[in-house]
């Protein structure tokens, strides 16, 4: 091999080394919803927020797999596997327990980072504080705060005798949730109906059932389906002209009556800097799930104008923002 022959090779082997190097470089992420990438395009832009915050931009050091299971429940195990099958770096789940767990099921080794449902009882973490394993994460707590939803509720609208929760089979609300709003009813002397639906035309036959259930008002049950649904369910409550609480202020800002629970942009931009933290060398088993530490409470005062109903000064006084 003559002096050229050995430069030219040298040159190949060194541009082979940059190579791989820049691909060690750029970290993979899966990302795996239950949602849709329309509705969930807020969310997933405070994700990336969270994650410049540790130093990681999409498209220059680092790339996201997308996996949408756009409300099918079923197509989970799959989109988990492919997501392990190609290698990724982090797996992050939207949507509680049902893409979390798959996930799980799916890789035993590479680190996963959850949003939602509750991941002690179903067995995803060891504790809160110190979760073990490879899952860590943040907890929205919407299901715990259902019983809050009902009081809010029923101080928004006392004529209201008969109460609908609205909740998706395929993700239904912890039974020790749903204890305690049972219980919270009994005590108020409110009939509680649960009414269930996990697709678009189930929505529309669970309001028509709450007409002839003569419900005074409902509360829509944590869940990602039907937060994706936000458009249709407050165009349905507004059409049947029923009072409805909700889990997030994007409820009430697209014209929901009222609304309590945490800030999901905030949820997502934090799971962002825990995904940084991993990438950066961080355990899951090290990282405690998150809590959200402070709760919304929004009011649209248009929308009670309409439904005919005077939102009590008491309200008002708790309310973190007024939607007029």
């Amino acid at each position: 091999m003559n002096r050229r022959e050995l430069l030219l090779l040298g040159g190949a082997l060194t541009a082979a080394r940059t190579l791989r190097a820049q691909q060690k470089a750029m970290s993979v992420i899966g990302y795996l919803s239950t949602s849709s990438p329309g509705p969930a395009e807020p969310y997933v832009a405070a994700f990336r927020h969270g994650l410049s915050e540790t130093g990681y931009i999409e498209g220059q050091n680092l790339a996201i797999e997308y996996r949408w299971a756009e409300g099918n429940f079923d197509r989970l195990p799959a989109l988990a596997t492919d997501l392990v099958v190609r290698k990724v770096d982090v797996i992050v789940t939207t949507g509680g327990i049902p893409p979390a767990r798959a996930a799980k099921n799916a890789t035993l080794t590479i680190p996963i980072v959850f949003m939602g449902g509750d991941p002690i009882a179903d067995g995803l973490v060891a504790s809160l504080a110190r979760p073990g394993g490879n899952l860590t994460g943040m907890v929205f707590m919407t299901a715990e705060m259902v019983p809050k939803r009902l009081e809010l509720l029923s101080e928004l609208v006392p004529q209201a005798g008969v109460i609908a929760l609205l909740v998706n089979p395929n993700n239904p609300v912890p039974e020790p949730v749903m204890r305690d709003v049972q219980e919270a009813a009994r005590l108020k002397g409110l009939q509680l109906h649960i009414l269930k639906a996990s697709t678009e035309s189930e929505i529309v036959a669970a309001f028509a059932s709450l007409v002839q259930l003569h419900a005074g008002a409902f509360i829509l049950g944590p869940d990602a389906f039907l937060n994706s649904r936000r458009e249709q369910i407050t165009t349905l409550a507004a059409l049947h002209a029923v009072p409805a609480i909700y889990d997030f202020r994007e409820n009430a800002a697209a014209g929901g009556l009222i609304s309590y629970g945490p800030s999901l942009t905030g949820t997502w931009r934090q799971a962002g800097t825990y995904v940084g933290r991993i990438l950066k060398g961080a355990k899951p088993a090290d990282l405690p799930v998150q809590q959200p530490t402070t709760f919304e409470l929004v009011v649209n005062l248009k929308t009670a104008k309409a439904l005919g109903l005077t939102v009590p000064p008491s309200i008002l006084a708790r309310a973190d923002e007024v939607i007029e």
